[in-house]
This record gives structure tokens, C-alpha cells and sequence, in this order.
């Protein structure tokens, strides 16, 4: 697995560990899933028409898939010039997905374009739903949501310039490694909440880098995997992740976000956590 520094240009540790987390993995060939509609289930206030919206754009995109075209985006961390590459016919205005932002992988690396058609295929639809999903569920402060060509897992979010890296894992493990208690750690803010079916949630905020800036995080354990929402700060201008605890931990219980996770559950689409004995 290489560095990644280089991708953001910016010196903190922290940032480079969650990009290396959600570069370090690409999926054989599995099996494909099905329609993944689960979102237009989401219900409640105002949610649920904004789940409605984007999840409906999504799925006229997907339909489209293979025809391309390319698109110049400015900055989306640390000054860096990076391209996104549209995969999807363009749907009506306001209703679809922002076009992927591609992330060159170091070498050695490998990226979802590496991956075979059918496999590539299938992680994008899941990627334009989740980016459905996120967008309608995470605050405005976190901005527009877009996948990423690098892998199925990595995604950002973007507002006023600052770019901030999301995590969404959905991966399989023999072990309930999300399963732990909140640490009495210096500034950090820990919250567990039990959501539907009773599975315990916790999201904690922990600060990184040389403490002045947060980060979020939401992990639990749905049927044979363990879930992970991450949001990294903005570290340029020392800008912490603009999601709370309480956020990630209300997203968690949504309908939407549940059947995006139930589905990835049943049918992985990241290889399986590897466990090793004694460590």
C-alpha cells in the first residue's frame, strides 16, 4: 500500500491514515446486487421528500451508465487540481448525482477502475445511491456529497472550498471489532444510542492532527459487518468535520441509511476484515 499524502498536500497524519483506510482494498468478482430502491422507503419530515429527490435522480443515472464525458473540478483539498469523470448521463437539473471525483492512485495501488466491468458497475450503483443517501441525510454544513473513482468506500464532501473526506465502510468481519466502550480520553466527546432493532451505535468526536481540529466518526455492527461514517476535517483551514455526534447518530436510525447498509451486508462489496490472532 503506498502514501497518499501527496493526494491532499497536507501535512497531517491523520488525514493520510483515513485516505490509506479507504484505499487499501479492492473487491474480487461477487455477486451482483439487487435494485437497490431501498432509499425511496425513507420516511419522516422533511427527509423524506430530499432522500425521494436524490435517490430518484440516482436511479435514472445508474440506467445510464457507460456513457462518459469529463469534467474540470477546482479545488477539492489543499490547492490540488483533480478531474472527475462523469460516468452517468447527465439527469434533469437538480436530480442527480455530482459526476465522481478521480483520485490517481499511488503506485502500486489499485483503483475501481482496475476492477472487472460488472464489478465496477455494481460499486458505482451503490456509490450513487449512498451519495443519494448522504447528501439527503448529513448536515448542510458538510456540502455536496460525491463519490470518488478510487474506491467504493471513499467519498467527500465539499463546502466553500473546504473539502472533507468521508468514510462509508460496510465491511465484513468474523469480529465485532466497532464494538467498543467510550474512552475517558482528553477532548474527546463519546455518545452510544440504540437504533432500530436494537443495535448499538456509538459516534465519537476525537480531535486529530496537533488536537486542534476534530473529527466524527458513527461505527456499529449490522449482521456480519462492521459499519463505519467517518468525516475528516478540512485541515488547511483548520476547519473540524461540521457533523456532531447527535447527527451521525440520528442519520444512523433513518430508513434509507439502514437499507443501503442491509444490502452491502448481504451481498459485500469490500473484501472481509482480516483478524488476526492474539493482536
Amino acid at each position: 500500500m503506498g502514501t497518499t499524502e501527496d493526494l491532499y498536500e497536507v501535512p497531517d497524519d491523520r488525514a493520510a491514515l483515513l485516505v490509506r483506510d479507504a484505499m487499501d482494498r479492492t473487491t474480487a468478482d461477487l455477486p451482483p446486487l439487487p435494485d437497490l430502491t431501498g432509499a425511496a422507503l425513507a420516511q419522516g419530515r422533511r427527509r423524506k421528500a430530499r432522500v425521494r429527490v436524490a435517490i430518484g435522480g440516482g436511479v435514472l443515472a445508474v440506467a445510464a451508465i457507460g456513457v462518459a464525458g469529463a469534467v474540470s473540478l477546482s479545488d477539492v483539498g489543499g490547492g490540488r487540481q483533480v478531474s472527475g469523470t462523469v460516468n452517468v448521463a447527465a439527469p434533469p437539473s437538480g436530480t442527480g448525482p455530482q459526476p465522481p471525483v478521480h483520485l490517481e492512485p499511488t503506485p502500486g495501488e489499485s483503483s475501481m477502475a482496475d476492477l472487472p466491468a460488472a464489478e465496477r458497475t455494481r460499486q458505482e450503483n451503490f456509490q450513487n445511491q449512498a451519495v443519494g443517501v448522504l447528501q439527503a441525510l448529513l448536515p448542510p454544513t458538510v456540502g455536496t456529497v460525491q463519490r470518488t473513482d478510487l474506491n467504493v468506500r471513499m467519498y467527500q464532501g465539499t463546502k466553500d472550498g473546504k473539502t472533507f473526506v468521508i468514510i462509508f465502510s460496510i465491511r465484513p468481519s468474523a469480529s465485532d471489532s466497532n464494538n467498543k466502550p467510550c474512552a475517558d480520553v482528553k477532548g474527546m466527546v463519546c455518545k452510544k444510542s440504540t437504533l432500530p432493532g436494537g443495535i448499538e451505535a456509538t459516534a465519537v468526536t476525537m480531535p486529530v492532527n496537533n488536537g486542534n481540529v476534530t473529527e466524527t466518526e458513527l461505527s456499529f455492527r449490522y449482521g456480519k459487518s462492521n459499519i463505519r461514517l467517518a468525516v475528516a476535517p478540512h485541515d488547511a483551514s483548520n476547519t473540524s468535520a461540521p457533523v456532531t455526534n447527535d447527527q451521525l447518530l440520528e442519520l444512523a436510525k433513518d430508513p434509507a441509511f439502514i437499507d443501503l447498509v442491509k444490502t452491502a451486508d448481504a451481498n459485500p462489496l469490500e473484501q472481509p476484515q482480516q483478524t488476526i490472532p492474539g493482536g
